[in-house]
């Protein structure tokens, strides 16, 4: 059965008897949580970052991904209002369109423009969770649609890897990195992060939870905690399920999507993953490999070809996965619940890639160099 309140299954216009209902029935946690974190983005009332903004922001950034009616849902909120021009609205369109087409532009004095205009640190937190959060809906909404057998209009986007930074060092001075990697990287925020003891206790038990405590990353996201909450549960209950498609290629998606998207950081983690549960670290190197304006899936075995092939066209802007790529995969032996772990590993990648891109940058610890 459907949850009562899916926004996903209302869009999507999924018959609760059907064998993609069973499918997210089956990931209860990624279903529930997804929704989870929507209603907490658009339930928050707070003047950092106002509900108006919120669902004006969301509606421009789901017509920019391509999402018509996700958009017009947004568009229909009741608390509406189209952004003006003041600096304030002005800096959070121009953020958001950049971390919507090209996540990896993002730079330091992109988030020193928001604060000048205005925008307090959790407001800038939760701003990049916002965009982040549109563009995983948008992608799941175009992968539910495409397992029912509707295809998007308009001509699609070649999908290739994406460009990636190439600097030689981080804003901080830092060893920069320039290529993609399965080494162990360090992640520098261009926002500070919050300090462990300005968490209250019930707070710092829910970081120590999830063992983000210790993580400027994690303890930046948790400027605004809920979010952040309910975002790491849609993450767990995408990644750490039994059954359906196996963990390997789950892992294999989010590398995929990390390579259109430019993120070296994200693809290190989740290539050596791949790398360690597939038992194969050549295909995955060749994968990381594939430079700028390439296509991805070359040289790979026919199941990874499809699926690569699959969660690179999710992965543009706008999507533009087909149903041939799907009928691909079907005919590699994916089944519905395997189908809907690729599209949901692939699309939790639109999200997160967009966090670490905007709000920070890998560096190479000095223990690995040399």
């Amino acid at each position: 059965m459907t949850q009562p309140n899916d926004l996903l299954a209302q869009l999507a216009d999924i018959d609760p008897a059907s064998a993609l209902a069973q499918a997210r029935a089956t990931r209860d946690a990624a279903t529930r949580h997804a929704q989870g974190s929507y209603e907490v983005l658009f339930s928050q009332q707070e003047n950092d970052f106002p509900l108006a903004e919120r669902v004006a922001l969301a509606a421009q950034v789901a017509e920019w991904h391509g999402a018509e009616k996700l958009g017009a849902h947004y568009a229909a909120h009741p608390a509406f209002q189209p952004l003006g021009d003041a600096a304030r609205h002005q800096q959070a369109r121009d953020f958001a369109q950049r971390l919507t087409f090209e996540p990896v532009a993002a730079a330091p004095e992109h988030i020193e423009a928001l604060r000048n205009a205005g925008w307090s640190e959790r407001g800038v937190v939760t701003l990049a969770q916002l965009v982040g959060f549109i563009s995983f809906q948008s992608r799941l909404l175009a992968g539910l649609r495409l397992l029912q057998g509707e295809e998007r209009d308009g001509a699609a986007h070649p999908a290739v890897a994406g460009r990636w930074h190439t600097a030689g060092q981080t804003a901080s001075g830092q060893t920069a990195l320039t290529a993609f990697t399965q080494a162990e990287l360090g992640w520098e925020p261009w926002l500070a992060a919050k300090p462990l003891a300005e968490f209250n206790a019930d707070e710092q038990a829910l970081l120590a939870r999830f063992g983000h405590s210790d993580s400027d990353y994690f303890r930046l996201l948790a400027r605004n905690q809920p979010v952040l909450e309910q975002r790491t549960l849609t993450d767990k209950g995408i990644f750490y399920t039994a059954g359906g498609l196996p963990r390997a290629e789950r892992e294999l998606a989010a590398t995929v999507a990390s390579k259109i998207n430019g993120c070296i950081y994200c693809a290190s983690v989740h290539a050596r993953k791949a790398s360690q549960l597939a038992k194969d670290n050549d295909a995955v190197q060749k994968l990381l490999n594939v430079a700028p304006g390439a296509i991805l899936s070359h040289g790979q075995s026919p199941r990874w070809a499809a699926e690569i092939a699959f969660a690179a066209s999710l992965s543009v802007t706008p999507p533009a996965a087909s149903l041939n790529q799907l009928q691909a995969l079907r005919d590699q032996g994916l089944d519905t619940l395997a189908l809907l772990d690729l599209i949901q590993s692939t699309a939790f990648f639109a999200w997160a890639n967009r966090l670490m891109l905007t709000l920070g940058e890998p560096f190479l610890p000095s223990d690995a160099q040399g």
